[in-house]
């Protein structure tokens, strides 16, 4: 172990399921955006480092829920079409810009190469899925990978037969992907109600994320919970804040890309942030030296943070320190277009300034474990607690998911011998009813109205499945479900023999 003490980056990769039959477009929007500018170049960084030897980069989460999307054919043909428009529109934005400022002109080659470089890649790499390509990944070793239950629910919200089938199903469907099943996940929001450690050992999970607050801010080693062997562990927000924070952090200087500020004829984004009170139209031009030179400030900046912080643990604990900083994946690149270069730049300097770059796995193989502790009931989301998934604002959204968990669980029991395809498109709606994104986007008031009807239509298909199931039209269920399951495409690998249902 190194002197300094250890370092884990987390990367939680997750979208909603998106219906890919026009229901949204703008929701494909999000999906090929992220694709392009977030899992496309940060992969390509963790093979290029793997290339070079290096092992224990981070630990990624991947919810099985996008690992579906990314996989599918039908995604995949649209991605590729994407990236080729995207290139469309470099050029047209290139003669759009011809007698404009100089940046602009550059800037349009820049997409124009960049969206080049992306199809080169996707249709080298990734037109079989996304499985093909992370599993050398977590097979050599270059990162370790976090999973989740299927859907991404709010687990504390789940009646425990549904929360234990949604987690067994999860990491099935990782294993069917990669090869194996996780032995770590990124619970959806970090959610945690006392007790769940039992179920995650019952399903062969020893080890999982909270948010700081769950532990005090006590986070300077995984903590095993309760009388359980699964340990969590808790991210520095002290560090993670650094990045990305409520208020402030280093996607919002004034030289990095604005992500808010289009060209609407072309799409492109071409201004830097300028200024946080600054309109769109007064935003200036976006310069990549500009970007670089914040890049490398940054990147400094956040090596000087974690060492200070390690160093801290150190004097107060008597042993190396350990730092978790944890990220939606999509930060980097997407939301952030410079991000990529900023982890980049990171993973290439903490080794050399004497800190010892990990995994949660590497950190417990390090001995970073402190005593057990007993939990609160928890989340990542405002106040550290369940407002947001079990708030005022969407009591009808929790309303609405107690009945349709209550009705899955009266319904008649499944023949085990024999897999229904009708059954299992049923306990699908149901559990996409079940995400934890619509309430987070009713509470945070993005998109809400869209959320409140996603989260309606599976509801709405899964009664009216039920009913067929419960007049025993099994014709009909059949057809009915073979329907659904045509006008929204499939997801993963579900099996709803491991759900017990009926008295």
């Amino acid at each position: 172990m190194t002197a300094e003490g250890s370092f884990c980056l987390v990367l939680h990769s997750h979208l909603p399921w998106l219906s890919h039959h026009g229901a949204w477009p703008v929701g494909e929007e999000w999906l090929y955006q992220a694709w392009a500018h977030s899992y496309l170049p940060v992969v390509d960084l963790l093979r290029r480092l793997g290339a070079e030897g290096r092992t224990d980069l981070l630990t990624l989460g991947v919810t099985p829920v996008l690992a579906a999307q990314l996989d599918d054919p039908y995604a995949l043909r649209a991605c590729h079409d994407w990236l080729g428009n995207w290139q469309l529109r470099a050029r047209y934005a290139a003669s759009r810009w011809r007698g404009d400022d100089p940046l602009l002109r550059d800037l349009a080659a820049a997409e124009h190469q960049a969206a080049g470089t992306a199809l080169a890649e996707f249709e080298s790499r990734w037109r079989h899925g996304f499985s093909p390509v992370l599993r050398p990944l977590v097979d050599g070793g270059v990162v370790e990978l976090l999973g989740g239950p299927a859907t991404h629910p709010f687990q504390p919200l789940l009646r425990d037969p549904v929360r234990r089938f949604t987690l067994h199903t999860g990491l099935t469907d990782t294993a069917l992907r990669v090869g194996h099943a996780p032995r770590g996940i990124w619970a959806p929001e970090c959610g945690y109600a006392p007790g769940m450690e039992r179920d995650y050992a019952a399903a062969g999970v020893r080890r999982f994320l909270v948010d700081g607050p769950a532990l005090r801010g006590d986070t300077h080693a995984a903590r095993p919970v309760g009388d359980s062997d699964v340990v969590c562990f808790g991210r520095d927000l002290e560090v993670t804040y650094r990045v990305w924070s409520p208020k402030a952090g280093y996607p919002g200087d004034p030289a990095y890309r604005d992500f808010h500020t289009f060209d609407h004829p072309s799409g492109l984004k071409p201004a830097r942030v300028t200024g946080k009170h600054v309109p769109p139209e007064r935003k200036r031009p976006y310069d990549p030296a500009l970007a670089a030179a914040a890049v490398a400030r940054h990147a400094e900046d956040f090596v000087a943070t974690v060492l200070a912080r390690l160093r801290s643990l150190r004097e107060r604990h008597g042993r190396p320190g350990f730092v978790v900083a944890a990220y939606d994946t999509e930060l980097f690149g997407h939301w952030w277009h410079e991000g990529p270069a900023w982890l980049e730049a990171v993973l290439r300097a903490l080794p050399d300034a004497g800190v010892r770059v990990t995994t949660l796995r590497g950190a417990i193989e390090a001995g970073h474990v402190g005593a057990p502790v007993d939990l609160p009931a928890s989340s990542w989301g405002s106040g550290k607690d369940w407002r947001v998934w079990d708030g005022e604002q969407v009591s009808e959204l929790v309303a609405l998911g107690a009945a349709v968990q209550d009705e899955l669980l009266a319904l008649p029991a499944q023949d085990p011998a024999f897999r229904d395809p009708a059954r299992d498109q049923l306990v699908r709606e149901a559990l996409l009813c079940l995400s934890s994104d619509w309430a987070f986007m009713v509470t945070k008031d993005s998109a809400a109205d869209y959320a409140r009807r996603r989260a309606k239509v599976h509801a709405d298909r899964f009664g009216e499945l039920a009913g067929l199931v419960r007049s025993g039209r099994l014709d009909r269920v059949r057809a009915r479900a073979e329907e659904v399951r045509a006008e929204d495409g499939p997801f993963g690998h579900l099996d709803a023999r491991g759900l017990a249902c009926g008295s």
